[in-house]
């Protein structure tokens, strides 16, 4: 059986559809973080450096993927740039199918974006790799319970959405903040699990971690936005 790889930030998605193919008994092999410069179209941006961390507590070997840039200022427009975002991975996963042989499959934690799931799936096509997106078209409630359900533990690394204020920031994601968000996506259409950036996440505990991510952080507060500026990272005894 050919190895997987798993694209991985660190993030609540990546990490459930990590954890929904170790489930299945996908063989991942290999976690890829890529770490975008400033702002993308494709990836979770915040806290990507945690992702170490959680792949030391998960055991798997991390491929970090540091592009200088993605082009953007050749792009003309957000499809050119997703385009551009892209080509480091690919370049990245091709030379793990040399080294393997091939690879058997991709887990991404894609939710409702299009525009990141045709290019992840055009990708795989084209390394005749399978794509497992877990998350792809279900239910942000259900997909919340069904994480808290499993004993995923959640932080809120990142706000950037109206409704959303700097007392989320380093909040646990738990069946309070879920009810909250229900409310704010009623009222703003904040939606539940974040999707298009309104708010980022690390998990920092689930049942596929040997052990729970500590940190020591301060906020940073930028009149409508914020993120935690992470002091410290430590993976607990």
């Amino acid at each position: 059986m050919q190895p997987w790889v798993s694209l991985f930030s660190g993030g609540k998605d990546s990490s459930w559809a990590l954890y929904r193919a170790l489930e299945a008994g996908h063989p991942v092999e290999r976690l890829v973080t890529v770490h975008p410069q400033g702002d993308s179209y494709m990836y979770h941006t915040p806290a990507t450096t945690l992702a170490s961390l959680a792949a030391e507590s998960t055991g798997i070997e991390l491929l970090d993927v540091r592009p200088d840039d993605f082009g953007a200022e050749d792009a003309e427009d957000s499809g050119a740039q997703g385009d551009a975002e892209l080509e480091p991975l690919e370049r990245a996963l091709e030379s793990l199918a040399e080294e393997w042989g091939g690879i058997g499959g991709v887990t991404a934690g894609a939710v409702e974006s299009t525009f990141q799931t045709s290019r992840i799936e055009a990708m795989c096509d084209r390394l005749d790799a399978e794509l497992f997106a877990p998350l792809w078209q279900r239910d942000p409630h259900d997909l919340a319970d069904a994480m808290l359900d499993a004993g995923f533990e959640i932080t809120i690394v990142q706000v950037a959405a109206h409704g959303l204020d700097e007392s989320w920031l380093g909040r646990t994601l738990d069946r309070e903040a879920i009810e909250e968000l229900t409310a704010l996506n009623e009222e703003y259409g904040v939606h539940v699990l974040g999707e298009g950036g309104e708010f980022e996440t690390l998990v920092v505990d689930a049942p596929h971690m040997d052990r729970r991510i500590e940190l020591e952080y301060g906020t940073v507060w930028e009149g409508t936005r914020g993120h935690l500026r992470i002091e410290d990272a430590w993976l607990a005894d």
